[in-house]
């Protein structure tokens, strides 16, 4: 991004795009403690680009245990998985949210939610006061 007016346009799109809320927890930017971030859906050192298509709006902690990370292991076959991707995977196919607690329903799906911590006490609480 070259300038910081493109930054900020882009960044308009990207949380008008994702509703204001985090497309890995699905935690709206209010109920955070700081404000949500833009992740590189994949890294700039994997290729990525800082474009729209590559970015996703991503809450400080995902953000956090995300990092650079395209992959990590699904939780019930012990495979390496892809994460989700919010720009080529549908939210609800992947998880389901039972009581503030996320559920995997596919291998990037289990993946993310271990990687990224989705289902620590403070994240299920955070969704439960939604």
């Amino acid at each position: 991004m070259n300038s910081p007016h493109i930054a900020i346009a882009i960044r308009g799109l990207v949380f008008a795009r994702a509703n204001g809320r985090c497309e890995y927890c699905q935690t709206g930017e209010k109920m955070g403690f700081a404000r949500h971030q833009l992740d590189h859906i994949i890294a700039i050192k994997h290729g990525g680009e800082s474009s729209e298509g590559n970015l996703a709006l991503s809450c400080m902690l995902c953000n956090r245990h995300k990092g650079a990370d395209i992959s990590s292991i699904d939780t019930e076959s012990g495979m390496i998985s892809s994460l989700f991707n919010p720009r080529i995977d549908i939210w609800n196919d992947h998880f389901l949210i039972d009581q503030g607690y996320l559920v995997g329903l596919t291998p990037a799906g289990r993946a993310t939610i271990q990687l990224l911590r989705l289902n620590e006490s403070t994240r299920i609480g955070e969704r439960n006061e939604q």
